[in-house]
């Protein structure tokens, strides 16, 4: 059973829209850019999901 204060180590785009306040659609757009950046740089990625450490890296 995992602790409720651990964070999520990817996140989902509902994970996305909630954190900016949009729409699930804008989140998606948002996702899949931050996906293409982390393909350039060499990176696997997995659709749908979003490394958490990264999204707070370039959001914040």
């Amino acid at each position: 059973m995992q602790k409720q204060a651990e964070q999520k180590r990817f996140l989902r785009v509902e994970d996305i829209a909630e954190m900016l306040q949009c729409s699930q659609s804008h989140a998606y757009k948002i996702m899949r850019q931050l996906n293409n950046e982390l393909k350039k740089k060499g990176k696997i990625v997995v659709a749908g999901r979003v490394p958490r450490r990264y999204v707070e890296e370039r959001l914040y």
